[in-house]
């Protein structure tokens, strides 16, 4: 690395870390005039929001701005590059914009590679108090879905009706739980007026209900069940979902829940697996806005680095709200989830290559 690499390096670091800390205290300071009512009306003390639930916050802060941060320090760092004329003089000595976006590029990668880890295994981690605070003092509270007339798959073969699933007390009403073999025999069915999950034995159980076996001559024996213990393999989280379920999970632990609600014949999952792809999509929004952000700024212009800035965050607007026009296309599996958390970055990672491209060298 030369000594132009390495100022280049320093000085983009420190402009990403004042650019991400601006952005943390403005988001937080717009977030708390938003809600203040929120909290004061529903009783969070001002320890619980500053102590607890911004310190939790913060990470999800530095997740979704990271991008934005890093693009401003482009924006600044090339930009005063240019108006003091200092690639001009490289440029003369030999060096062309390729070369100079060696180190960029370098900075850009380490930090997608630090928000990819960061996204996928500490961010989660912290918006459980996140989500929990939220649904417990703001009225934006997630839309639960999938509580009443409930069907899941818990094995081949074994399939669980539920008419109505209370998640607070974690109790199902209404319980049918059926066994077929060779796909089309019913051999066994279980009717019960309830179960509830208990923390105790990790397992569902039923207090009482009726056991019905089939013969395969079509005879039929009921049996009376009290207090058993039913071997599912479904918990509660499988029978009740929320919308931002998957942003409290690692990524390990989002594939595995995504894998057990397609085994159990879920349905619109179109939210949570775009939120599952966008943890592997969004940390190259990272690398892609620095090469978007070098050609940009390297090129003098008429206003300085104001209008720079500027065009770089129509840029940047323009990237997320075409992340957010999508997204919906996804929830409802319109278009493919694996697909819309891409899109938005492939269709601005061709327009960053033409840019590097079309911009004198």
């Amino acid at each position: 690395m030369t000594l132009i690499d390495r100022h280049i390096v320093r000085r983009l670091l420190l402009g990403y870390l004042f650019f991400t800390g601006a952005l943390i205290v403005f988001f937080i300071v717009l977030h708390y005039v938003e809600y203040i009512d929120d909290f004061m009306d529903r009783g969070a003390s001002m320890r619980e929001v500053f102590l607890v639930y911004y310190p939790s916050y913060i990470p999800e802060i530095v997740r979704l701005t990271s991008p934005l941060a890093l693009f401003l320090a482009c924006l600044y760092v090339t930009g005063r590059m240019a108006q003091g004329l200092e690639i001009v003089a490289l440029q003369m000595s030999g060096v062309s914009l390729y070369r100079l976006l060696r180190p960029y590029v370098a900075l850009a990668l380490v930090v997608t590679g630090f928000m990819f880890w960061f996204n996928g295994w500490v961010v989660p981690v912290t918006n459980r108090t996140v989500v929990t605070f939220d649904e417990k003092y703001l009225s934006k509270t997630p839309r639960q879905f999938d509580l009443s007339h409930l069907h899941r798959q818990a094995r081949p073969g074994q399939f669980l009706s539920v008419g109505y699933y209370d998640r607070e007390r974690r109790i199902a009403y209404r319980v049918s739980l059926q066994q077929f073999v060779e796909g089309r025999r019913l051999v066994y069915r279980l009717d019960a007026p309830r179960m509830a999950w208990n923390d105790s034995l990790q397992a569902w159980v039923v207090e009482e209900g009726i056991a019905r076996y089939f013969e395969p001559d079509g005879r039929e024996v009921r049996r009376p069940v009290r207090h058993q213990q039913l071997d599912l393999p479904l918990y509660p989280r499988d029978l009740a979902r929320t919308e931002r379920e998957v942003e409290a999970m690692t990524l390990p632990d989002a594939a595995a829940h995504l894998a057990a609600l397609r085994r159990s014949g879920a349905g619109h999952l179109g939210r949570p697996l775009v939120a599952y792809y966008s943890k592997f999509a969004y940390p190259f929004a990272n690398l892609i806005l620095v090469l978007i952000g070098v050609p940009l700024a390297s090129v003098r212009r008429r206003g300085g680095q104001a209008v720079q800035i500027g065009i770089g965050l129509g840029v940047a607007f323009a990237y997320l709200a075409l992340q957010k026009l999508i997204e919906p296309f996804g929830y409802a599996e319109t278009l493919p989830p694996l697909l819309v958390a891409w899109l938005p970055h492939l269709v601005f990672l061709a327009g960053a290559l033409v840019l590097v491209a079309r911009t004198r060298t």
